[in-house]
């Protein structure tokens, strides 16, 4: 595979310590960039030539999260192999900050927003219906891909984000971050809802970031069986919570060095990314 890896998920900023689950306070993403200038530098360590760069979270505040939008900005201005994602959210509480995140959207570089529920709303909470609409005007109107978490149970869960698969990815390109995030998720997508999605005409696409061992080596196969769906997986490291080198032998282990791998590794950022 030539032409350098695309890193389609990677976080910018430090986040305060928090004192999660009732412990202590702790600063768990000890790999996490303060600046643009250390963020080159891994990209410069990794080989990574391009990557999608989004705001860090995880801390139950959200002013933190949208603190980082002006940084990840920043950093695809600076350099030209940054892409830059921004933080918003469809909670009525944080309307004025996603507003202020909107107005960033014709900024250069900027290629998506990030949606997380994780620290709060859910597609399916109707005081939530007109952030989400918003958000996918925007996204829809500066032809942006919208970035939603998933992980198994509650409202990240695919059974309820792939609700917002259903209302917009017919004309938005939704990109499912973590592959379902566990277990349940890769089964009901590799399963056959992933394809039945992208069969139906759905903008849908994913990456295996967090992905238990079998779920890239099945994706994989379903890929070759099936015939679609090469062009819609991208490889993610989501740095500073997933690991760079780990994910990408990982997946390179699954997808080996030929068609599939360069759409995975290059080809598809490419295309969606510009």
């Amino acid at each position: 595979m030539s032409g350098g890896t695309r890193d389609a998920h990677r976080h910018l900023g430090v986040l305060p310590a928090y004192p999660f689950y009732d412990g202590p306070p702790v600063k768990p993403d000890t790999t996490a960039r303060a600046t643009v200038k250390e963020l080159l530098a891994d990209l410069d360590a990794e080989g990574t030539e391009r990557a999608l760069v989004l705001p860090n979270y995880g801390v139950p505040d959200p002013d933190v999260a949208f603190g980082f939008n002006e940084l990840v900005v920043e950093a695809a201005a600076t350099d030209d192999r940054i892409r830059a994602g921004l933080w918003v959210s469809p909670k009525p509480a944080d309307a004025e900050r996603t507003a202020a995140a909107l107005r960033l959207a014709g900024e250069p570089g900027v290629r998506a927003l990030k949606l997380s529920f994780l620290l709060g709303g859910a597609p399916d909470d109707g005081s939530c219906d007109t952030g989400l609409d918003e958000i996918f005007r925007v996204a829809r109107e500066s032809d942006l891909v919208v970035h939603v978490h998933t992980s198994p149970g509650a409202a990240s869960d695919i059974d309820h984000v792939g609700a917002l698969v259903e209302r917009y990815a017919d004309e938005v390109a939704v990109h499912l971050v973590h592959f379902g995030g566990g277990m349940s998720g890769h089964i009901k997508l590799v399963g056959g809802r992933f394809f039945d999605w992208i069969e139906a005409g759905k903008r849908v696409y994913t990456d295996l970031s967090w992905s238990i061992g079998f779920a890239p080596y099945w994706l994989a196969a379903e890929i070759d069986r099936r015939g679609i769906g090469g062009d819609r997986v991208l490889f993610a490291s989501d740095q500073p919570w997933g690991d760079f080198a780990g994910e990408h032998a990982r997946l390179g282990a699954a997808t080996g060095d030929g068609e599939l791998a360069g759409l995975i590794f290059r080809d598809t950022f490419d295309s969606l990314y510009g």
